[in-house]
Order: C-alpha cells, then structure tokens, then sequence
C-alpha cells in the first residue's frame, strides 16, 4: 500500500490546486484559477500530501518569520479524510513556525472544524475571556 508524502512545495501545479480545492468545494478559489495560482505562488510556506504522485493534500501559510504566521488554507480531498493527513499538514505548518509569536486561522463555523483546530492548541477569541481581544475582517 503507497503511504502519504507529505512535505514542503514550492510550485504547485494549477491543474493539481483546482482538482484538489473543487474537491472540497471551494468555488470562491476554483472559480478565479489565476488568482488561486497567484495566492498559493506568493505564500510563505506550503506543505502538500501526495499518494503516487497525485495531490490529497495542502496547507499554506504568510508569515513574516517573527511575530505572525496567518494559516490561510488547510484541505483534505474527501478520498483523503479522516486518516490523519489534515493534522499532519498542520502540524507541519506549526512546526515551521513553533518560533513565531501569533499563529492566526479563520474557518468555517462547523463543531468538527473547531473540535480538529482545538486538538491542535488553537482557541476561539472569545475563549481568552472578555475585553483581551479583538478580530476583525474585512471582504472584498
């Protein structure tokens, strides 16, 4: 049985990140592939996981290297679920960064998405109690 390689990329190729993000269902990515290109292209860090050559996989991050690192993408092809890859990617993006003071996330509001980010020493704002924090985000 192939197992999964999971490493940094540096030039993922369009057609792999348009399979891989229509997989999920990302259209707002899928639906601008140069603009898709061009956000992966220019991260600071991306980590993919392979099976036979075939991409199942990928985390991304920006980072200035200090005092920030803003996890933007973690995907799993559905094929691909629930067999550790999505904590091994993360774990790969927080081991790159373990030095960094911030490691920043938005994601969906889903029970499962929070419980998988929780597992892995992140928390919601409102969990650091009242008046310490404050997010914002602006779209479009």
């Amino acid at each position: 049985m192939d197992e999964f390689v999971i490493g940094p990329e540096s030039d993922v190729p369009l057609e792999d990140l348009l399979d891989l993000y229509g997989a999920v269902g990302w259209t707002a990515y899928t639906d601008k592939p140069e603009l898709l290109r061009r956000g992966v292209a220019g991260s600071s860090y991306v980590v993919t996981a392979r099976l036979g050559g075939r991409l199942l996989g990928l985390a991304r991050a920006i980072s200035d290297d200090a005092t920030i690192c803003y996890l933007q993408d973690v995907l799993v092809h559905p094929e691909a679920q629930r067999r550790g890859i999505g904590r091994q990617l993360l774990t790969a993006v927080l081991d790159r960064y373990r030095e960094t003071r911030q490691k920043v996330l938005l994601t969906d509001d889903e029970p499962a998405q929070r419980a998988f980010y929780e597992s892995l020493g992140y928390g919601e704002i409102r969990d650091f109690g009242p008046g310490t924090l404050r997010a914002f985000v602006r779209f479009g």
